[in-house]
Order: C-alpha cells, then sequence, then structure tokens
C-alpha cells in the first residue's frame, strides 16, 4: 500500500539509493548540459562577428548583465521544478529595488537598504505563496495578477518618480569588485551554488521533484506539499528582491515603470533551455545557468552587432517559443524511452 502510494523519484534524486543504482546520475549531468554546445557556438559564431566579443572589459560587462538574470532565474527553477510558475518576478524586482533605494536614503540607516529590499521581495513571494499553496489558486493567474498590481504598488511606493542616491552606501555590490571578479557575479554563482545544494544534497530538493513530479502521490507518501509550494514562491520572491538590490546598486536609481520589465521572460527562457521541464519533476541549477549565459551571450552579441532593439526582442521571443517547443520534445521523448 506504502509501496503504491510512493512519489516515482528520479533515482539519480534519491539519496536513500545504493550508488548502484544512482548511475543515472551521469545522464542526468549530460541532460542539463544539453545546451552547452550551443553556448559554445554561440560564443565562437559571435567572436567571428565582433573582435571585441572576447575583449575583457566585454566579457566583464557581459557577465555582470547576466549574474540578475541567473539570480531570478535560479528562484524560477525552484518554481517551474514544482509545475509552477511565477511571472511576477520583473515586477517585484522593480519594488525591491524601489524599497532598497528609499531605505538607503536615511543617513544613519543606509545599509538597511539591502534588508528592505529583501524583505520586500520575500512578501511578495509570501503572498503568491499563499494564494497558490492556500487558496489553491493557478499559479499562472495568480502572477498574473501579481505582475500588474506588484507593478502598480512600485509605482505608488516611488511615488512614480526615479529614486536617485549618488552615495549609495552597497554600491559596491553592483559595481565593485574582489580580487578583479564583479561583485555581481559572485553573489549570482553564491545563488546557484546554495541552490544546487538544496535541490542535490537535501530532503527539501528530494521533495521539491517530487511535487513536480506527481503532487498527489507526494502528498499520500507524506510530504506537505503546501510548505514546498510555500517555500518555492518565498524564494523566488526573496531572489527577486535580491535582484532588485543588485540593480539598484548598479544603477545608483531605480523606478518602478521600467526596471525589471520583461526580466520574468528572460529567467523562464533560462529555465527551459536549461532542460527544467515546464510541466515539473525534471531538471537543474547547472542547466538554468547554462540557459540564462545563452541569453546573456546572445543579447551581447547581437548588440556588437549593432542590431537594433527590434530585431533583438523578436530574437528573444523565438528563442522562448524555442525552448518551449524544445521541452516538449524532451518530454514525448522521455515518454518513448
Amino acid at each position: 500500500m506504502n509501496k503504491q502510494a510512493s512519489p516515482a523519484i528520479p533515482a539519480a534524486e534519491n539519496p536513500a539509493l545504493p550508488s548502484a543504482l544512482r548511475g543515472a546520475t551521469g545522464k542526468e549531468i549530460i541532460r542539463a548540459l544539453g545546451m552547452l554546445p550551443v553556448l559554445i557556438l554561440l560564443c565562437i559564431g559571435f567572436s567571428f562577428a565582433s573582435e571585441n566579443f572576447f575583449s575583457l572589459q566585454n566579457l566583464s560587462i557581459m557577465t555582470q548583465q547576466a549574474s540578475i538574470n541567473i539570480v531570478l532565474a535560479a528562484g524560477m527553477t525552484f518554481v517551474i521544478l514544482t509545475g509552477g510558475i511565477d511571472l511576477s518576478v520583473g515586477s517585484i524586482l522593480a519594488a525591491s529595488a524601489v524599497v532598497a533605494m528609499l531605505v538607503s536614503n536615511f543617513p544613519q540607516f543606509g545599509m538597511l537598504g539591502i534588508a528592505g529590499g529583501l524583505a520586500c521581495g520575500l512578501l511578495f513571494g509570501l503572498i503568491n505563496g499563499i494564494l497558490i499553496a492556500f487558496v489553491k489558486l493557478p499559479p499562472f493567474i495568480v502572477t498574473l495578477g501579481s505582475l500588474t498590481a506588484v507593478r502598480g504598488i512600485a509605482r505608488l511606493i516611488g511615488n512614480d518618480t526615479t529614486v536617485f542616491n549618488p552615495q549609495l552606501p552597497f554600491a559596491f555590490i553592483g559595481n565593485g569588485e574582489v580580487l578583479g571578479v564583479p561583485w555581481l557575479v559572485i553573489i549570482a554563482f553564491a545563488v546557484v551554488a546554495l541552490s544546487w545544494f538544496i535541490l542535490r544534497r537535501t530532503v527539501l530538493g528530494l521533495n521539491i521533484y517530487s511535487v513536480g513530479g506527481n503532487p498527489e502521490a507526494a502528498r499520500l507518501a507524506g510530504i506537505k506539499v503546501w510548505a514546498v509550494l510555500l517555500f518555492v514562491y518565498c524564494t523566488s520572491g526573496l531572489l527577486s528582491g535580491l535582484g532588485g538590490v543588485m540593480a539598484s546598486a548598479r544603477l545608483y536609481a531605480a523606478n518602478g515603470l521600467q526596471l525589471g520589465a520583461s526580466y520574468e521572460l528572460d529567467a523562464i527562457a533560462a529555465v527551459i533551455l536549461g532542460g527544467t521541464s515546464f510541466v515539473g519533476g525534471t531538471g537543474s541549477i547547472l542547466g538554468t545557468l547554462i540557459g540564462a549565459l545563452i541569453i546573456a551571450v546572445l543579447t551581447n552579441g547581437l548588440i556588437l552587432m549593432g542590431v537594433s532593439d527590434i530585431w533583438q526582442y523578436i530574437v528573444k521571443g523565438l528563442v522562448i517559443i524555442g525552448a518551449v517547443a524544445l521541452d516538449r520534445y524532451r518530454r514525448k521523448d522521455s515518454a518513448r524511452t
């Protein structure tokens, strides 16, 4: 009876299995790195198209631009692994950035802007999670509503203007370096490392995959599905808040109207390109990292080639459609095998 109720958990994700049965790990790594050749080919192609592509200055700019999307995509990975979606990350980023800037303008409490931005993101993530986990509203509808509502809140608390702070006390996050490595890059890869640890080395990570694979079976197996859903949406909100702090630190400014617009599309594209299935249950944070780098290389390369922003939007849209088509192909292929 208990055996039938157990959720279908991939062998590579189950730490209780003997090592001989965890041989699927190699396949998981190959699947996660499946888009790596595309990333390499893009880099090679753009290096021929522009001699500045591999310059240290351009690589630094490109990795810093990718960092915020990596952070947002990490949170999006947690959500999509459960079979959900979070369309509100760009709006939450904007609201968190505005809060961080407003708090930073208090002379004696400027550094608390970081905490303010993180708390703002966590609060909106918590609200999304409560509506999805307890009220049982569809994630798409909840986060679509949040996308619009939180954007309005961001404009409201910022008085619909750009909030500046030329003496921003945490500006080092957006513009400083450690041994030549930008703080933005360090933060992004720290988020990836922590996310990898949670998903691959903890019971919580196992539960996230289980809920995405079969929520009902996970519930019957004793997993608190509501707690898992609450965690992933809070994580997405918190990382969106972190993205807001990073963005405001880089710009010394924030506004609720334009900041973070369409960021959710880049994050979703990065996750799906990285091999995480839209229906949940399969995927990896390392794949998401590769997907985010593909988006960054594509954007940077098109700019270096002088492609107008109009065509950049078109190309990004085609990439998102291609990512969804690739996800469907993966699921069909796995069903056959």
